[in-house]
């Protein structure tokens, strides 16, 4: 055997060397989850919670003020916990996508197992993975349980609850009482006051109370085993919580969790705190697989961008996480932010949608979102409420001490810069923190500028990973046109009309969004969106379809919609009727017109989420 295949086979032989250790000298890890929920907890302070259990689990372990879900919504969380990786720089970041990555890249399951661990998931799945990745636990369902390994077998082992998912925010019929009383409930700002809106978070609270049975069940079942001692224990959110504005957001409500780590004794060493002590470093979901390899010995895949913060490979901590969204649901919006302790910088890439889009479910399950958006409708909402429902800024900056609920926009609306130069230290911060997001996004290879209907046709025999890692993908350039666009500044169009132009079709489409951002101020460049009509990529089609729904060319706009409808792959057909809903909205097609456009159309997910009224002929 050659010096240098001794090399190339030296990760491998170090994880064989881990699985051959007596399973006493390595931890088990159990990480249990509960979805869709910020730090409700009495433990976090929280004074209306009632969660007994998990505040036990506290005063036995240490908690972390600052962590998040890089994601707001599971399936994008998940997939940046599955791979160690940013969803981001895979191109899984679309809520309930299905994309190839590359096969070199495991997914931390098949690393532990291959040092030996006896690996159990109960039960969530759904990573945005294509090529059946999903196949990769011992057992994974919801009998799945770590008493099925072999005898002094180490064992990880997932358990999710879902009876604080967003599902079950409604009351049952017939709940009358709650815990909290309804005129008891302390509302967040941003929440008109509604009797639905009260008995849902009302109700929320009770949920929350009976997740924490449920984490009291796993952690009595541990103690039962004997297995206390044996055991480091994760409990996490797998975001942020399931009232609106919550989920699917950038902001602490829909990113900030709680996590408590339980370290045994054994294992002290593997963190600088102590039982019942506060962590203020910053920590996300891409650190954990890093994190729980460096506490069993495993070496870390040289692929993962996540820094551990316990054990021996404990990295310097960080100073701020990197956030990002994408399609959720049916709705596109496409989203970054990075956060330390003290600020969020957000930037909005589709500053031309509101934060709160007409997602066919939530709207379907939680009274509390009808509610909010009828008040909307109604006229009775103030400005601070009111605006979830209007287009985005295109930068938002946040002291989250002095605005824990980021409703204070540090940044003028109408220049986009900061609001008080006088003030040097939160302007430092901010230029700070805006020049960190563009290095997160340029050193990670950000996919999510990409169109989601573009990737087979861009990374051809490739995934689309490996596509954005290479020359092919001019991201300085994009970032720099997205930019310019999402700014909203006329001054822009000559770049955008450049733009429009280029031979590459994703700065085409940016230009294009560019021009559908400022709307009627784009005019000058009507002919340039007219040849778009023709263009190779539909998703550009789209856009300059819409923006030329504002230009006066409403019939050019509706041909360019149909065509994109007959002729898309599923994604490109959910950005028209997408596309064709907001001008519904907008009053530029009615509805009659929406309708015929989809009359004979085969929908799949996530298309057939598209609000009904499209689809079902009067």
């Amino acid at each position: 055997m050659t010096f240098h295949s001794i090399l190339c086979r030296l990760p491998l032989l170090l994880i064989c060397f881990a699985s051959c250790a007596r399973a006493s000298d390595r931890p088990n890890i159990l990480w249990i989850t509960s979805e869709d929920n910020s730090p409700y907890l009495g433990c976090y302070g929280d004074k209306q919670a009632q969660t007994p259990n998990i505040d036990r689990l506290a005063s036995q372990g240490i908690r972390y003020r600052n962590a998040f879900a890089n994601a707001p919504v599971c399936s994008a969380a998940r997939s940046t916990l599955i791979t160690g990786m940013y969803a981001s720089s895979l191109g899984i970041q679309n809520h309930r996508s299905s994309v190839a990555i590359p096969e070199r890249f495991k997914l931390y399951p098949e690393y532990l197992r291959d040092a030996g661990y006896y690996c159990t998931n109960n039960s969530k799945t759904d990573y945005n993975v294509a090529d059946g990745r999903n196949k990769i636990w011992n057992e994974s369902s919801n009998k799945a349980h770590y008493k099925n390994r072999k005898k002094d077998q180490p064992f990880f082992a997932v358990f999710n609850f879902t009876t604080s998912h967003e599902s079950q925010v409604a009351p049952k019929n017939g709940k009358s009482t709650f815990r909290i009383p309804l005129n008891e409930i302390q509302l967040p700002p941003y929440h008109p006051d509604t009797e639905a809106i009260r008995r849902d978070w009302a109700n929320y609270y009770d949920q929350m109370t009976l997740m924490d049975k449920e984490v009291g069940a796993i952690l009595d079942e541990l103690k039962s085993q004997g297995l206390e001692e044996e055991t480091i224990v994760f409990y996490y959110g797998d975001h942020g919580g399931a009232l609106p504005r919550g989920k699917r957001n950038i902001h602490d409500s829909g990113t900030r969790i709680p996590l408590i780590i339980r370290i045994p004794a054994k294992w002290a060493t593997a963190s600088k705190a102590r039982p019942g002590d506060w962590v203020s470093e910053p920590v996300s979901f891409v650190d954990f697989p890093a994190t729980v390899f460096s506490l069993c010995g495993i070496p870390i895949p040289s692929q993962f961008e996540g820094r551990a913060f316990l054990g021996e490979k404990r990295a310097s901590p960080r100073e701020h996480v990197f956030l990002y969204r994408g399609r959720m649901d049916e709705r596109y919006d496409t989203i970054r932010a990075v956060r330390d302790e003290e600020y969020r910088y957000v930037r909005n890439y589709s500053p031309h949608r509101t934060w709160g889009q007409h997602y066919s479910y939530p709207f379907q399950v939680q009274p509390s979102m009808r509610s909010w958006y009828d008040e909307f409708v109604a006229g009775r909402c103030n400005d601070l409420q009111s605006a979830y429902w209007k287009p985005k800024p295109g930068q938002e900056f946040y002291s989250i001490a002095k605005d824990p609920f980021e409703v204070d926009n540090l940044i003028e609306l109408s220049t986009q810069r900061f609001k008080d130069p006088a003030n040097g230290e939160s302007a430092r911060r901010f230029e700070k923190l805006k020049g960190l997001l563009r290095t997160e996004i340029l050193t990670t290879r950000d996919t999510g500028f990409i169109p989601e209907g573009m990737y087979a046709k861009l990374a051809g025999d490739q995934t689309i990973y490996e596509y954005a890692q290479s020359d092919r993908y001019p991201l300085q350039q994009i970032l720099d046109l997205a930019d310019a666009a999402s700014d909203g500044r006329v001054e822009n169009l000559p770049l955008l009309m450049e733009s429009l132009k280029d031979p590459h079709p994703v700065v085409r489409y940016w230009g294009a969004t560019g021009c559908l951002i400022l709307k009627e101020q784009s005019s000058k460049a009507k002919s340039l969106m007219l040849e778009r009509l023709q263009d190779d990529a539909i998703d550009v089609r789209i856009v300059a379809a819409e923006a030329l729904a504002y230009m006066d060319e409403t019939g050019a706009s509706k041909k360019g919609i149909a065509s994109a409808i007959a002729e898309g792959n599923r994604y490109e057909t959910l950005a028209a009727l997408n596309t064709l809903d907001f001008l519904r909205e907008a009053g530029k097609i009615s509805i009659a017109d929406a309708q015929a456009m989809v009359r004979d159309l085969k929908l799949s997910e996530p298309a057939d989420r598209i609000p009904k009224y499209l689809l079902e002929l009067k």
